[in-house]
């Protein structure tokens, strides 16, 4: 039998249905919550993702700003822009697109921003407490796929979870979000011996590498739930890292590319700026 398709915009939506409520509530008590995008160079995916995010917050009521920069900038006056957004009262999340223009210190900007309203989750002091166990901004790929999971009503506790890559973005905060809800987790990677057999053990199985189709049918294990990070353009098609067509026979859910975690990505950025805001 089919794997269930786990469909990403529909559980996004849901998302951004709830946590309008919130935003709601939130202006009616003077806290609107507040998102600063900053936006640095031309590149044109980049370019895409933050039209998503703004037509994001424009659904929900979030107060959007849009800092488009040159590329020519200097790290000094990037720098300073930050400064402003940490000590704007309206801003309460601030999200500088990556990758910057070469010649720019992405580690120092991120570096730079609030821990307290780094909703990407990127900060070093947002790790560590991720890390520790604290509660902490979770960057918000990660935090879609955990979603995606519970929101399938799988049960987490006690099921073998193998993720396949090791990215500080995705691979590695997805392995800690799944050892908290008490998994038992493998992080494989191209150095893995036997990359294929440790797959197939998983009952839950995130794949984020960043290489086309690579994840087939015998790489999974028969009902295992399989959440697809990857995005690749191969003959002008947009594909997952997983081999869709062969794994959906053998998985018992499996998340569609597009339309499986893309969506939940900007829904879990919006959830981070609001809960920055609706803290008493």
């Amino acid at each position: 039998m089919a794997a269930q398709i786990i469909n990403g915009k529909e559980i996004a939506a849901q998302i951004r249905s709830e946590l309008k409520e919130r935003v709601d509530r939130l202006a009616s008590e003077g806290r609107r919550p507040g998102l600063a995008v900053v936006l640095v160079g031309d590149n044109p995916a980049s370019a895409v993702y933050v039209r998503m995010k703004k037509k994001a917050c424009q659904e929900i009521g979030i107060y959007s700003e849009e800092h488009r920069l040159p590329s020519t900038i200097s790290q000094g006056e990037l720098l300073a822009l930050v400064d402003q957004l940490n000590a704007d009262p309206k801003i309460h999340g601030i999200l500088v697109q990556l990758p910057l223009p070469k010649g720019l210190d992405e580690e120092e900007v991120i570096n730079r921003i609030d821990p307290r309203k780094d909703v990407d989750g990127f900060h070093p002091v947002n790790v560590g407490k991720l890390s520790i166990g604290l509660p902490a901004f979770v960057p918000c790929t990660p935090a879609g796929v955990l979603e995606l999971v519970k929101r399938t009503g799988t049960t987490i506790a006690g099921k073998k979870v193998v993720v396949l890559g090791r990215s500080n973005i995705v691979g590695k905060p997805a392995a800690m979000l799944f050892l908290r809800e008490n998994a038992t987790v493998t992080i494989c990677h191209s150095r893995t011996v036997n990359v294929k057999d440790e797959c197939a053990q998983g009952d839950i199985l995130v794949v984020a590498v960043g290489q086309p189709q690579l994840v087939k049918g015998d790489w999974v294990k028969p009902g295992a739930v399989v959440i697809d990070v990857g995005i690749n353009r191969v003959d002008g098609q947009i594909v997952g890292d997983v081999d869709f067509s062969e794994v959906k026979e053998v998985a018992g859910a499996i998340t569609p590319v597009p339309g499986g975690v893309g969506p939940m990505t900007i829904a879990m950025l919006m959830k981070n700026t609001v809960d920055v805001a609706d803290v008493k």
